[in-house]
């Protein structure tokens, strides 16, 4: 059977890490209160010439060369972020102009802190399709371009980052590798629960971010046991078999929530959160390079990724490595 297989793995940080410390020095808040709150002890924030395009590029150059592939063999670019360097062309473009790889499909996805899992889906498709043979699924984000620093409650959560994969179609056996099945959900009715207040067609400004963090909160508990219980209902596996979840790195809480709520062992659990923050659709990709590169997942390993953000959008998908 044809399916998608990551052959790679890259991460982008901006160059300034800021401390719980430092944020204190400027926002009314302190290292106790947002650790046990978030679990969040520090975050990188993009600086002058640092952009969510070249944190996209350095992510992708980086899994290029640990899957051993040329960007010319790349047809197929999708970013996830609500960050874009510009309103258009897509950031994707940018990304496939540094790379030199012309001529193939290049846009972005935008479904905030699940687009990494949306664009994942979306070029699984088109592989299996023959669209392309090889693709870059990247997560990119400068959140803190769009936070308000008065807003103690919100700008704590968030940092800028990047990840990416490297995917190629390939013929596999029913136990090879690949992506095995993903599940994509998303609910406009909760809109105003996590947004941010502009955009070029409702205020012609870029706005800020708003979030009703504990309203947040108890949909994605549920949601998110919700969507891996049906991945796993569609490979017909227990949450046994699972080697691996790597989870949208929201808040601790979160993820504990989500873990007691499957009976999943917190172990079993990639938590980055505490050194990256929320960097929304590039925390998925981000979490799951630092524990490939650190040898915690492996080749044949289950691997489950999850992900909730504003809209509600939320997905997850199991991969064997």
């Amino acid at each position: 059977m044809i399916r998608s297989v990551l052959r790679g793995t890259g991460s982008a940080l901006p160059r300034n890490c800021v401390t719980n410390a430092q944020l204190a020095e400027r926002v009314d808040t302190s290292d106790d209160w947002i650790v046990e709150r978030t679990g969040i002890r520090q975050r990188y924030i993009a600086g002058e010439g640092e952009t969510t395009s070249t944190l996209a590029i350095e992510a992708a150059r980086s899994a290029l060369e640990v899957a051993g592939v040329e960007a010319s063999e790349i047809g197929l670019i999708i970013l996830a972020t609500a960050t874009p360097d510009y309103t258009f062309p897509a950031t994707a473009t940018q990304v496939q102009r540094a790379l030199g790889c012309r001529g193939g499909i290049a846009f972005d996805v935008q479904a905030v802190c699940s687009g990494f899992l949306y664009a994942m889906a979306t070029a699984d498709s088109m592989l299996r399709t023959g669209m392309a043979k090889k693709a870059l699924v990247i997560g990119a984000e400068t959140f803190s371009r769009i936070l308000d620093w008065e807003d103690r409650t919100t700008c704590v959560l968030f940092g800028d980052g990047a990840g990416a994969v490297v995917l190629e179609a390939q013929d596999v056996a029913e136990d090879g590798p690949g992506i095995l099945a993903t599940r994509l959900h998303a609910d406009g009715e909760h809109c105003d629960l996590l947004h941010v207040d502009g955009g070029p067609s409702s205020t012609g400004t870029v706005g800020k971010l708003r979030m009703k963090g504990r309203e947040v909160f108890r949909h994605a508990v549920v949601n998110l046991a919700e969507v891996l219980g049906e991945v796993l209902a569609d490979v017909e596996m227990g949450i046994d078999a699972v080697d691996w979840v790597v989870p949208h790195q929201a808040n601790a809480r979160i993820l504990d929530a989500t873990a007691r709520k499957l009976g999943l062992p917190a172990e079993r659990v990639i938590v980055t959160v505490d050194r990256h923050a929320n960097t929304s659709a590039a925390s998925v990709p981000l979490a799951l390079d630092v524990a490939v590169r650190d040898g915690r997942i492996k080749p044949g390993d289950l691997v489950m990724f999850e992900a909730m953000g504003g809209g509600f959008t939320w997905g997850a998908s199991l991969v064997r490595m």
